[in-house]
C-alpha cells in the first residue's frame, strides 16, 4: 500500500477548496461531535486492554456503516512524532490524540474532509471539514455520519442530559462548530479586533488561534467556535455561528476597504516587503513565514498581487509547518535547519508566481 505521507509535503486536503464566489475571509468550516460508547469507561479510565478492544470494534463498525467509500486508518502507535505532527497540522487530529499513550488513531476519508478520531478525550470525535463558510453542507454530512454510526454503535446517552462526554462543557449535543477566519485588516487595528472578541463572547462563542484552544493566531488566522453545548440545541448553536460569522466577515471586509482607500501606499509597501522576504530570505521561522503569507494573501484578495493561484498562500501555510517540512526533507531537522529548509521551499514554490 502506498504511504500517504509521501504526498503530505506537497498537497493539502480538499477542505481548503471553497465554493466559487466565497468570501476570501473564511478559510474553512469544521463541525465536530463527541460521542462515547455504552459499556466502556471514559478514555481517562480506560484500561490498555479495553482500549485495544474498543479500537477494533469501532474500526469494524465504522467500515460496516458505509460512511465513505474509503476510510484510511492511522494508528498512533505506528506513527513517529513527525507523522503525528503532520496530522495535527492538517487539522485531521488534535494535539491530545497525537500525545495518546493508549491504543488510538484516526479514520480519514473523502479527501481529508472527514476524520473520525478514536480514543481521544472521548471514544469518538467525528469531524467534517469544508472549505469556506458552509455550515449547511457540513452539518448535513456529519448528521449522516452520526446516524449511520448510531445504528451500529450504542452511544452513552441520558434522556435528561443528552450525549455523555468526558468534559462537562461538551455534555448535551457534544457539538463543536468552528470557522477559520483570516483577519489581517482587523489585526492591524487592535481595538477593532477586541470588539470582535467581545461580540463573540456575548454570543457564547470563543475566538482561538490557528490550531484551536491554547494556540496563537499565527498568520492572522482565528477560529470562532461555540464554548458550551449543555442546555443548547444543535439548532441554537448553528444559529449563533450563522449570525456572528457573517458579521465578522463584513467587519473585516469594511476595514480592508478603509485601509485600501486611506493607506494604499502603506499596504503596497507591506505586500512588497512580504514578497521580497518570501523570495529572498535564507532562513525564515514558522511564525514569520505565516505572517508574510498572511500579508501576501491580503494583497491577493485586494488585487495588489497578481499571478498567484487563490489557494496558494493557504496551501503554503500548511506545507511550511515543521512536521510537513521535515517529511519533505526526509529526516528530523534542528530549528535552524528547519528555518533554512522553509526558506528554500518558499523560494521554490513562489518563484515565477510573484
Amino acid at each position: 500500500m502506498t504511504d500517504p505521507f509521501v504526498d503530505f509535503p506537497r498537497s493539502v486536503g480538499g477542505w481548503l477548496e471553497s465554493a466559487e464566489g466565497a468570501s476570501p475571509v473564511v478559510l474553512s468550516t469544521r463541525i465536530r461531535l463527541a460521542r462515547n460508547v455504552l459499556g466502556y469507561n471514559f478514555v481517562s479510565r480506560l484500561s490498555p486492554v479495553r482500549a485495544v478492544e474498543l479500537v477494533g470494534v469501532l474500526r469494524e463498525r465504522a467500515a460496516a456503516a458505509g460512511i465513505a467509500p474509503e476510510l484510511r486508518w492511522f494508528a498512533m502507535s505506528e506513527l513517529d512524532e513527525l507523522r503525528r505532527q503532520a496530522l495535527v497540522e492538517r487539522h485531521l487530529i488534535s494535539k491530545e490524540l497525537a500525545r495518546s499513550e493508549l491504543e488510538a488513531g484516526v479514520l480519514v476519508g473523502d479527501r481529508e474532509r472527514i476524520s473520525i478520531m478514536i480514543n481521544e478525550e472521548d471514544h469518538l470525535r467525528l469531524q467534517v471539514l469544508r472549505g469556506g463558510f458552509d455550515l449547511d453542507d457540513a452539518w448535513s454530512e456529519i448528521e449522516r455520519i452520526d446516524r449511520a454510526l448510531e445504528r451500529v454503535v450504542p452511544y452513552a446517552y441520558s434522556a435528561e442530559l443528552g450525549y455523555l462526554t468526558a468534559c462537562p462543557t461538551n455534555v448535551g449535543t457534544g457539538l463543536r462548530l468552528s470557522v477559520m477566519l483570516h483577519l489581517p485588516a482587523l489585526a492591524l487595528v487592535p481595538d477593532e479586533l477586541k470588539r470582535v472578541f467581545h461580540a463573540a463572547a456575548r454570543t457564547n462563542l470563543a475566538v482561538r488561534g490557528l490550531h484551536g484552544e491554547g494556540t496563537s493566531a499565527a498568520g492572522n488566522m482565528y477560529q470562532v467556535s461555540n464554548q458550551v453545548t449543555l442546555g443548547r440545541s444543535e439548532l441554537q448553536i448553528l444559529e449563533d455561528l450563522s449570525h456572528v460569522v457573517p458579521s465578522i466577515v463584513r467587519f473585516e471586509e469594511r476595514v480592508r476597504q478603509t485601509l485600501f482607500s486611506e493607506r494604499r501606499d502603506a499596504l503596497d509597501r507591506r505586500v512588497a516587503t512580504a514578497k521580497e522576504r518570501l523570495l529572498g530570505s535564507e532562513e525564515i521561522a514558522t511564525d514569520q513565514a505565516l505572517g508574510l503569507l498572511s500579508d501576501l494573501r491580503l494583497g491577493l484578495d485586494l488585487g495588489l498581487v497578481h499571478g498567484i493561484p487563490e489557494r496558494e498562500p493557504s496551501r503554503l501555510m500548511v506545507l511550511l509547518q515543521p512536521g510537513h517540512l521535515q517529511l519533505r526533507e526526509g529526516l528530523p531537522l534542528g530549528p535552524r535547519e528547519r528555518d533554512r529548509a522553509r526558506a528554500r521551499m518558499l523560494r521554490r514554490e513562489l518563484s515565477g508566481l510573484v
